[in-house]
């Protein structure tokens, strides 16, 4: 018996929903999150109770430097942050290359 695991191509749809494979059309409902990430930091336990209300927190990513757009946890693409009738959006500038992991122009 081989411990090997063989799997079978995908086979591409009949040209429905840009060419996405069509094993993949059945994902097409699969709710996942998606958060942008304006900046991270790190303290100490005693420091983040110590926030309360005016406390600002230095993030570790520049005022004019792209956000992340994370799909549960992982990035996936970068832009920047718009108001659209007074709520906040983001403009998507580039995609990150699951092959490489860095980012591919918009």
């Amino acid at each position: 018996m081989s411990d090997q695991v063989q799997f079978a191509p995908l086979e591409p749809s009949n040209g429905a929903d840009h060419g996405a494979p069509a094993d993949l059309e059945r994902l097409y409902d699969v709710t996942v999150e998606l958060a942008v990430e304006v900046g991270r930091t790190r303290m100490t336990l005693g420091q983040a109770l110590a926030l309360g209300p005016g406390s600002v927190v230095t993030l570790d990513r520049l005022a004019d430097k792209p956000v992340d757009l994370l799909v549960n946890g992982k990035p996936i693409a970068r832009g920047e942050v718009v108001v659209i009738d007074e709520e906040f959006g983001l403009r998507i500038t580039e995609v990150v290359s699951s092959r490489h992991g860095r980012p591919d122009p918009v």
